[in-house]
């Protein structure tokens, strides 16, 4: 039985959104190990439709020359949650919709854990689903007061506990949270 691994770049005040208020930070090596760490035991990666859209050109051409990340994300299957059909192609890949059943059978079948990065929406409903086992939030020193929030205004009570915790040269935090 898999597990899910989230994996999200926050603001102190829970924005995720477009997080290019991260670059001013810059990218502390220790982070890169923490996430290959996250991605290393993954065999398959779930994203929401509006993430792999953007994913998909950011990624399909990189080589490990330019990142080593690269085959990882190119190379593992990503199921995409979503009703359409995303308009890019990045393989391999399979489109399913959001069921918890359907996503409890995805990580009753896989062997190893099933990453998530970004796809706020999905989160959102794996969080509420209880379906996530390890939620790494690499929190930056920054409000940046406006934005989409992990935690939209209204949703019930998510109570966590925190796994183990990071402190980065660039003032970043890595919280890895598990149910409570």
């Amino acid at each position: 039985m898999g597990t899910i691994a989230v994996h999200e770049f926050i603001a102190l005040d829970g924005v995720f959104e477009n997080p290019a208020w991260t670059f001013e930070f810059g990218f502390d090596p220790a982070m890169g190990e923490t996430l290959g760490a996250i991605t290393g035991g993954a065999t398959a990666i779930l994203l929401g439709r509006t993430t792999y859209e953007m994913f998909a050109p950011a990624w399909s051409s990189r080589t490990v020359d330019d990142d080593p990340g690269a085959p990882f994300f190119n190379d593992t299957h990503k199921y995409v949650v979503g009703s359409r059909r995303p308009s890019v192609e990045w393989d391999p890949a399979t489109l399913i919709p959001y069921d918890k059943s359907r996503i409890q059978q995805l990580k009753d079948d896989t062997d190893g854990s099933i990453y998530v990065s970004g796809s706020g929406t999905l989160v959102r409903a794996l969080l509420a689903d209880r379906l996530v086992d390890d939620l790494h939030l690499f929190v930056f020193p920054v409000a940046v007061g406006s934005g989409r929030r992990l935690w939209a205004e209204g949703v019930d009570t998510t109570k966590l506990s925190l796994k183990s915790s990071d402190v980065y040269a660039n003032g970043v935090l890595h919280l890895d949270y598990g149910p409570a």
